[in-house]
């Protein structure tokens, strides 16, 4: 078992001094997947990668009953924390921008208008992925672990108990139930 893993056993017991140091050994790998998550977003947040990694740290550690076995298993939940995170923070500003009936009016037009449409799609992604997960849980896994999660086929194979050829055909699935949504 590695550091890792016993420092987020000894989390899930409730020490909270093996929390911070199983999070401050994830740190770099937590910024990578704030960044891709980010990057996939575009312009959409006010957060940067700091300001997202330590909201879901945050997150997480509110959860306080929250165990993981492994670190991919940490990663895949705070993957879903960022997501969770960034839709809430498209949602909070479409609902200030619609200011209560005061008028808004953007110097520039343009730049209001594409950020309107990429938050539009964000949040029709979001509600395509739940429809997923309502429909077959186990793509939706897949898809939070590799595009929020950043996990290659092997790891998500590994945490859902899998072969790899089974995640390979949930994540080509996944893909066309998610472009026939988004149309």
């Amino acid at each position: 078992m590695s550091d890792i893993t016993t420092l987020l056993h000894a989390a899930g017991s409730g020490d909270t001094a093996a929390a911070d140091r199983a999070f401050a050994l994830l740190y770099a790998e937590l910024k990578l997947l704030a960044r891709s998550r980010l990057r996939q977003s575009g312009e959409l947040t006010l957060l940067d990668t700091t300001a997202l990694v330590h909201e879901s740290y945050l997150r997480i550690q509110a959860q306080g009953d929250a165990v993981f076995p492994d670190r991919g298993h940490f990663l895949a939940y705070a993957a879903k924390a960022m997501r969770t995170i960034v839709v809430d923070t498209v949602r909070a500003r479409q609902a200030e921008r619609r200011g209560a009936g005061a008028e808004h009016v953007p110097l520039d037009t343009a730049v209001s208008a594409r950020l309107s449409h990429h938050d539009e799609e964000v949040l029709r992604v979001h509600e395509a992925l739940d429809a997923l997960a309502a429909a077959e849980p186990r793509l939706a896994q897949v898809v939070e672990l590799r595009y929020f999660g950043g996990l290659s086929e092997a790891e998500i194979a590994a945490n859902l108990g899998l072969t790899e050829r089974t995640v390979q055909r949930d994540w080509a699935k996944a893909r066309l139930f998610l472009a026939m949504s988004l149309r």
